[in-house]
């Protein structure tokens, strides 16, 4: 009798269901494509028995239709560049392993006895780990992402494992530069993770790419806050555990999720649920910032029992799940298109982009436009369109008559796809290079140095500020993405502008920390942390269209070089040098006997024990002075590359508003 209810309910609920999210256009849609194919398969009705989905079939649908009808759901959802995205943003939840080197270094510090040089040298090799991805970058263009993916998460897995094996004694002792090599590995695995979610999600939003990059880059500078909250929720009362949550969890979540994020074919254009998706992905981003940092700072201020831990962690996970909605709710409301179609519908994409080759016969006049009278610039547009025709014009007729020789310019033009040697002979991309040099190099100094400022400053708390400046630099990373979208999309001017602000808000946050004044640090943490963040949105965006896509991982990872190099000069050495005098000056004002270092500057980078100790804000008043001077040259770099590049944004955004 149950099983004879159970038919009966499924045979009233499954022809609902299927009416409900199969409206009569679509079932139309389909009936009219079986028709036009059915004059393909005459031939084939004499052997074979043709199998078409009628009107009937889906309101009373037999096995074989649910499951043909379920069939085309779940390639529909598979495909959904939108899944791809939130796949994308789930691993970059993951690939922020070098901010959890503050909790990993104390726990390998007491298991191998290490000094405080020795633990120095591990946060270089970490660093350098992070940041030098040219090797991803590289491989990018000779394997599948799904391949890039896997050996991302291999690195990681032996890396953060064997340093694991080794913390724990499961493994024999290792010479410190072998402990360096595996803590390179390990951390190097999160560039590949980085390169595929942003290579895959730039090329199936070709047009969004502002808002795309800066949320994948947000969340990979919250993944440190996330992977803490997971590890609470372990509690473990071996510490050595959080090496082992390091070397599997990442893996695990990129050895899931690498067939799905990749680029999707289809239609890639606007859409109109693309603003209603985008909205809501940043209500996850603020919602997720703001439950993060409420749950640092009742942790840190409360003793809370395992349950609670549990419950504030289940709800973390409920807000990374969330936008899974959204490629749910597209497949189930949107009419599918088949592959012909798609197809037919990416076609305007490809003639607006042609490829880079161009005939050898043709003159090409991209750069008229730039070496046009200046006073054509003040006159309307279609009258500067017409004059330039006019150029163009007289410029062909002369090369046909012989009276001038055309000079063609090798390679591609700005807003083509270069490769990584043909950019590096192009002024803008060393505009850019320079500009996140100086502009991510100082925020660098700011980070590195946040904990000596605050307590030269006479705070006790200076972890509160570590938290505050990785949320700020979280909404930065969304909130330039965002910004510089609406810069390009509704008035076609060139990204870079918005680069320009970021790096104008860190000039004044540098002048803040620079003066000491009371509160300066809550008010400096956040100019820096938004205007450092905007960077890691802007110049990958910029760099996709100034470059194109079809090189932007070794594009990228190039351009990542600058921030070891910002972070090495800036902070490593000058900041270093300036606290060590004044905490000298101080010293000799004391009495105290100073003993003097015959080490190079480089070598006392990593000299950081019985270090003198400095108080006041004198302390950082020359550094944050230079940074802000600094700030002031990348914000000239910037404007520089506006006026530049103002043609090529035209170009790629001005038909698009119009």
């Amino acid at each position: 009798k149950t099983s004879i209810v159970v038919l009966i309910f499924f045979s009233k609920i499954i022809p609902y269901f299927i009416n409900t999210y199969l409206p009569y256009n679509q079932i139309n849609n389909i009936q009219s494509r079986q028709q036009s194919n059915q004059h393909h398969n005459t031939t084939q009705h004499n052997t074979t028995q043709d199998y078409r989905l009628t009107h009937t079939d889906l309101l009373y649908p037999t096995p074989k239709t649910t499951m043909v009808r379920i069939k085309d759901i779940f390639i529909t959802f598979f495909n959904n560049r939108w899944l791809v995205f939130v796949a994308a943003m789930w691993v970059q939840s993951c690939a922020g392993i070098g901010y959890l080197f503050g909790s990993i270094s104390p726990v390998i510090k007491s298991s191998l006895n290490y000094n405080q040089k020795q633990v120095a040298r591990l946060g270089v090799a970490k660093d350098l780990g992070d940041s030098v991805g040219f090797l991803a970058g590289s491989m990018s263009e000779i394997l599948p992402l799904w391949a890039l993916l896997l050996v991302g998460a291999l690195q990681n897995f032996v890396g953060y494992g064997w340093v694991w094996l080794v913390v724990t004694g499961k493994a024999p002792m290792l010479p410190l530069w072998v402990m360096c090599l595996l803590i390179f590995i390990g951390t190097n695995g999160e560039t590949y993770f980085n390169t595929v979610a942003l290579v895959s999600c730039v090329q199936n939003f070709p047009k969004s790419r502002g808002p795309i990059v800066g949320i994948l880059k947000g969340f990979a500078g919250l993944s440190g806050a996330i992977l803490t909250q997971i590890y609470a929720l372990i509690n473990s009362p071996d510490k050595a555990s959080i090496i082992f949550m390091v070397a599997v969890g990442p893996t695990m979540v990129g050895i899931a999720l690498m067939f799905i994020v990749r680029p999707v074919g289809g239609h890639r254009q606007l859409r109109l649920s693309d603003r209603s998706s985008f909205s809501l992905i940043y209500c996850v981003c603020l919602v997720l910032a703001a439950y993060l940092m409420g749950v640092m700072l009742v942790e840190d201020l409360i003793d809370l029992n395992q349950t609670i831990v549990k419950i504030l962690t289940a709800i973390l996970f409920v807000l990374l799940v969330a936008p899974i909605g959204i490629p749910l709710w597209l497949t189930f409301s949107s009419d599918p298109k088949p592959s012909e179609e798609e197809a037919l519908l990416s076609e305007p994409q490809n003639k607006e982009q042609p490829e880079s080759s161009h005939d050898p016969n043709e003159i090409i006049f991209s750069e008229v436009e730039d070496e046009k009278a200046s006073d054509v610039d003040l006159l309307p547009a279609s009258e500067r369109q017409k004059r330039i025709l006019q150029l163009q014009s007289k410029v062909a007729q002369a090369a046909a008559e012989g009276a001038v020789r055309i000079k063609r310019r090798r390679g591609p033009h700005r807003g083509e796809d270069f490769d990584l040697t043909q950019a590096l002979i192009k002024a803008d991309f060393w505009l850019l290079f320079w500009t996140l040099l100086l502009g991510s190099g100082s925020g660098l100094t700011v980070i590195d140095n946040l904990g000596q400022m605050s307590e030269s400053l006479g705070y006790d708390n200076t972890h509160i500020f570590v938290s505050m400046i990785s949320i700020w630099n979280f909404l930065g990373r969304v909130g330039g993405g965002y910004v510089s979208e609406i810069v390009v999309r509704d008035y076609a001017y060139p990204r870079p502008v918005a680069l320009a602000v970021a790096q104008g808000i860190m000039s004044i946050g540098h002048l803040f920390f620079a003066m000491g004044w009371p509160g300066a640090m809550y008010i400096g943490t956040l100019l820096i942390g938004l205007g450092y963040g905007a960077h890691w949105a802007i110049i990958p965006a910029t760099a996709s269209e100034l470059f194109g896509v079809k090189k932007f991982g070794a594009l990228y990872n190039f351009l990542t070089l600058a921030n070891p190099g910002g972070s090495l000069v800036f902070s490593g050495l000058i900041a270093s040098y300036i606290y060590d005098s004044e905490a000298e000056k101080q010293a000799k004002e004391r009495g105290e006997i100073i003993i003097k270092s015959t080490s190079s500057m480089l070598t006392k980078l990593f000299e950081t024990d019985d270090a003198l100790k400095c108080t006041g804000s004198i302390c950082f008043f020359l550094t944050y002075m230079l940074m802000s001077g600094l700030c002031i040259i990348a914000l000239i770099l910037s404007l520089i590359l506006v006026r530049r590049t103002k043609t090529v944004y035209q170009n790629l955004y001005g038909k698009t508003r119009t």
